[in-house]
């Protein structure tokens, strides 16, 4: 009876130790990242602070204490890791992320199914913007994307959009400079009251890169990086874009029409110099057997009282040997 007592506790402390330290062991996968929590407290790293990553540097004076996040033990992919019964893992993806820009997490039915998000220019005009945004965790700043918000993608999203919104509303297309035929270019019909659909295309990649610039503080606020953004359409209302297209059309031909007559008359310039230059070519070989000539003679004269004489009976000789008559004037 003893050593069935005996086998009896053995086998109820291997069952014992079976269920709870195995379910204490766990793995993380490569495009994931483990945060642990003991007593609900996560792992710290000393006392630093977010403050102190370079994820901080984007934010303003203002807002440095507001995000300030501990910096917390990070669980590397690999395992099997041991955790006990009082603690608690925590894992979130790290891979890029891509949505459409119009999404709402809290509500994917919104702005068209999350496919279209309006803005309203700064003349009052109603736009559709379409594009997507990339996004990742922010493995520097885990505490806040588990711990720090409870929805870190309503708040990404949200910011975003209120970024968004405030630079077409205030943008103004970059002021063109230059010199000679840059500033007779015509000033496009299209636009009104400093602001118009066409600049808002034409300068989607300063608006993505604006975009970027003023996102870049997403980590440090939120734990999530946005990766990139890509702005692809910016559309007015229907009831617009055909007075817009005939508008650009009627732009496109006079701007048709201001550059053929401007190769024009360029051309005529360039013929015109050249003119000049051939008969001013012709002027000089015509004058310059005159001029060696004129000098040929002074330094005749100069040589002699009678040298230019001379010079001028060899001459009239020469003119008798080549002619075939001579009229000869006869004093009576």
């Amino acid at each position: 009876m003893d050593g069935v007592v005996i086998v009896g506790i053995l086998l109820g402390t291997l069952v014992f130790l079976i269920r709870t330290f195995l379910p204490s062991l766990f793995t993380v996968n490569q495009n994931e990242r483990a945060v642990m929590t003991s007593f609900g407290k996560a792992q710290r790293i000393g006392n630093h602070t977010t403050l102190e990553d370079p994820i901080s540097d984007k934010l303003r004076a203002e807002e440095r204490e507001r995000y300030t996040y501990p910096v917390v033990r990070v669980i590397q992919p690999g395992g099997p890791y041991i955790k006990m019964p009082w603690q608690k893992v925590y894992k979130t993806q790290v891979s890029i992320q891509t949505v459409s820009l119009a999404f709402d997490p809290e509500n994917p039915k919104m702005n068209q199914n999350g496919t279209v998000l309006e803005a309203v220019t700064k003349d009052q005009l109603n736009t559709e913007l379409k594009g997507q945004i990339r996004y990742k965790v922010s493995e520097s700043n885990l505490y806040a994307y588990l711990f720090g918000i409870k929805n870190p993608i309503v708040h990404i999203m949200g910011y975003f959009h209120s970024v968004l919104r405030e630079r077409i509303a205030n943008f103004e297309a970059p002021q063109k400079t230059g010199t000679g035929t840059d500033t007779a270019q015509p000033i496009d019909a299209t636009t009104t009251a400093g602001i118009s659909i066409n600049d808002l295309r034409k300068n989607l990649r300063d608006i993505n890169e604006h975009m970027d610039i003023e996102c870049a503080s997403s980590a440090a606020r939120y734990g999530v990086v946005l990766d990139a953004s890509l702005i692809t359409a910016i559309d007015p209302p229907n009831e617009v874009e055909n007075a817009l297209a005939a508008i650009n059309t009627a732009y496109n031909q006079v701007s048709s029409d201001i550059s053929v007559a401007q190769a024009a008359a360029d051309q005529k310039i360039v013929q015109s110099k050249r003119a000049v230059e051939i008969e001013t070519l012709k002027a000089q070989a015509e004058t310059e057997p005159l001029n060696s000539l004129a000098l040929q003679l002074t330094a005749l004269k100069n040589s002699g009282p009678t040298a230019l004489d001379t010079y001028l009976r060899y001459v009239h000789l020469g003119l008798f040997a080549n002619a075939q008559k001579a009229i000869v004037e006869v004093k009576q």
